[in-house]
């Protein structure tokens, strides 16, 4: 009788953890309606709006920088105090930027405070979630990250209402507040997810992500000196500069490429918004159903098959919907996979600080595409170094195989 209690007191502790998860996802995925805010901003403090677009990126970079360190934050306060501190501070940087008066105290408010907030929430909850359910990895990661998506779709709707009815400084302090009530909501119903026995593995998962054996629990020290490490991270920072990099001038390059008008190029944003979201949902339902390598495979060749309708073809309007909506299928779903695929590489313990270093490339791919992008003029420049490092990722994931930690200084390989 005591086991099966314990087992329902598990399941219901973990069941919240995935409610509170996704609550906490929904709020801070909201920081992708971002452009709903540069024009007004850009009138508010008489800056260009290229300028005040900057702001994303910073957030984007803090994102990813607070991200690597999330594991630490979690070892030393545990999930649920380090989620409720996200949803404060998210809430202080949103009041703080609805008082910014110049282009610097927006950088810091909405760029650093906002960003580090979202990055400290985004990559913990995620992970910590994900080790409630090693039997169901790839769905837990659609569910979390594909509420993430959500998050950005209805409060583009909840933010541009405010917009209109409020006005944007009281759009920012009751969006912050919004944000805060459901993260800190979110966080009362997590705990943190138990230590994983390295042995510990279901014989589905085994012949499917052949990834557990008594030595899959790598520590980030450990992980960083196999090469398979630094493999899994550019294969992810390509897939972050392709996806993020489209995503953010998809408008541009249907008005510039496809010569499409502005009304007509703005479609681009919700045909992207769709298969995002389709991608992270399909490819992760789909990393439980195979190898989650070969997952990004596939992912791999349509983001190919994207870029090359735009770098090859003379693009009319359905086929630039279509090569957009390839390379943001692929992106959402390479960064649902993830998480789960570093755990196949380097075990579940350490997931957290294993993913959160190479997450960096998230930041990072975002501004390497944008410096080349304004470096060289154009588009053709961009896209074709994005379709080699895209070639070079897809033949590292065909070849990749698993680390062998108890031989790591001789580099031994395993089959995936």
């Amino acid at each position: 009788m005591s086991d099966k209690s314990g087992m329902q007191n598990y399941n219901r502790t973990r069941v919240l953890t995935l409610i509170g998860t996704i609550l906490t996802q929904l709020a801070l995925g909201s920081v992708y309606t971002w452009s709903l805010f540069n024009g007004q901003l850009s009138e508010k403090l008489g800056e260009p709006v290229s300028r005040v677009a900057l702001t994303f990126g910073i957030l984007s970079l803090c994102l990813a920088l607070a991200s690597s360190v999330a594991g630490k934050l979690q070892e030393r306060f545990g999930v649920r105090t380090v989620t409720i501190a996200a949803g404060l501070l998210m809430a202080a940087g949103f009041a703080l930027t609805a008082h910014s008066d110049n282009v610097l105290m927006l950088y810091i408010s909405a760029g650093v405070l906002v960003g580090l907030a979202d990055g400290a929430g985004y990559l913990l909850t995620l992970t910590n979630c994900v080790k409630w359910f090693p039997e169901r990895k790839g769905l837990i990661s659609a569910c979390s990250i594909g509420a993430y998506g959500l998050g950005s779709l209805l409060f583009k709707f909840v933010c541009g209402h405010l917009l209109a009815t409020e006005g944007l400084q009281n759009t920012f302090m009751i969006w912050g507040g919004i944000a805060m009530v459901m993260v800190i909501a979110g966080a009362m119903m997590m705990k943190d997810a138990p230590k994983q026995e390295t042995a510990d593995v279901t014989r589905e998962e085994s012949s499917l992500n052949d990834s557990t054996n008594d030595t899959r629990d790598f520590t980030l020290a450990e992980a960083i000196r196999a090469p398979q490490y630094w493999m899994l991270a550019l294969m992810f920072l390509t897939a972050c500069m392709s996806g993020l990099y489209v995503i953010g001038v998809a408008k541009d390059i249907g008005q510039s490429l496809v010569k499409l008008d502005a009304l007509t190029a703005a479609n681009a944003v919700t045909v992207i918004a769709i298969a995002n979201l389709s991608g992270r949902l399909v490819l992760g339902v789909l990393s439980d159903k195979m190898q989650r390598i070969r997952v990004i495979s596939i992912a791999q060749i349509v983001s190919l098959a994207g870029m090359s309708l735009m770098l090859f073809t003379q693009m009319n309007e359905m086929m630039f919907f279509v090569s957009v909506a390839c390379v943001a299928f692929s992106f959402g779903g390479t960064i649902t996979v993830y998480p789960s695929l570093v755990s196949d590489f380097f075990g579940l313990n350490n997931m957290t600080k294993n993913y959160g270093l190479l997450y960096l490339g998230f930041g990072i791919g975002s501004i390497f595409a944008s410096l080349v992008a304004s470096l060289f003029g154009g588009f053709a420049v961009t896209f074709s170094i994005i379709t080699v490092l895209l070639i070079v990722s897809l033949v590292l994931s065909a070849t990749i195989r698993l680390p062998n930690k108890s031989e790591a200084g001789h580099n031994t390989l395993q089959h995936v």
